[in-house]
């Protein structure tokens, strides 16, 4: 903790991974001075932090006043973001409008970059969560009983490959593959999303989930738990692939129990 400066401004997506970090922060003796975007995160976030505002993406103006008048220096992001309700229901300030209209592309990690470097020339430092949850990252290694099959390790190594060249293109983290084929990759429906279209298409399947290679790793780091346990038995997938030490796994006692019961292998790779 900064000793000149216990507060620390927590920007919160949806999903429970913010929660568990706004019980670490606090645990960790911060301030937490909590910004979210939706009225039910407001509420899971009330009892757990010392304040919370619920603004509308898009209010950049707002944000940095908020946290300004609070008195934080130091901000970390995580959560999950919809962009395509973004998009639909929220009209930028005008700050907000003037970044979405330079930023060459308006993609995941460009937009965030973007967003980082206007909150960095006001002065906030921006941390990562893996510096307060690095417990959660995934290792190297088989988490199940089940290890992947030697066509399933072959997969695996070509899904990463396949991901990184989709991740150059800032397009997405989760790609779903068999035989060597690409059936599936993830763009703006996310995840879960990505993995049931391509059980539609193919059962038995390899998902693969990777940071993209010019990640900033403070933002967007994947993240996988239970929801998505259940998402791979939804899509009859039997693999599920994480890149190690650049992917939260969290709930992993008992998602490792259920792929266990599914005979679904899960793996950190490197």
């Amino acid at each position: 903790m900064d000793e000149g400066n216990s507060n620390i401004g927590l920007i919160a997506g949806e999903g429970e991974f913010p929660l568990i970090l706004a019980k670490e922060l606090k645990a960790q003796n911060f301030k937490v001075i909590a910004l979210t975007f939706s009225k039910g995160q407001e509420k899971n976030l009330q009892p757990l932090v010392d304040r919370v505002y619920q603004i509308y993406l898009g209010q950049l103006e707002r944000l940095i006043e908020i946290f300004k008048r609070e008195g934080v220096k130091e901000l970390v992001f995580l959560g999950k973001i919809d962009k395509s309700l973004a998009l639909r229901f929220n009209f930028p300030d005008r700050r907000a409008f003037k970044l979405w209209r330079k930023v060459a592309t308006r993609e995941d990690n460009t937009i965030l970059k973007a967003v980082v470097e206007e909150l960095e020339g006001e002065g906030f430092k921006i941390r990562g969560p893996a510096q307060f949850l690095g417990r959660y990252l995934a290792k190297e290694g088989v988490y199940t009983e089940r290890a992947p099959s030697e066509r399933e390790w072959e997969d695996i190594y070509y899904g990463l490959k396949i991901g990184r060249a989709i991740g150059e293109l800032d397009i997405g983290q989760c790609v779903v593959v068999k035989d060597k084929m690409t059936v599936a990759v993830e763009a703006m429906e996310g995840t879960d999303a990505t993995i049931l279209r391509g059980g539609k298409l193919r059962s038995q399947s390899v998902v693969i989930k990777i940071a993209k290679p010019q990640q900033d790793l403070r933002l967007d780091l994947p993240v996988v738990g239970l929801q998505t346990i259940e998402t791979l038995i939804k899509a009859k997938a039997k693999v599920l692939a994480l890149e190690a030490e650049r992917t939260f796994f969290l709930q992993q006692e008992r998602a490792i129990e259920l792929a266990n019961k599914y005979q679904i292998a899960i793996v950190g790779v490197k």
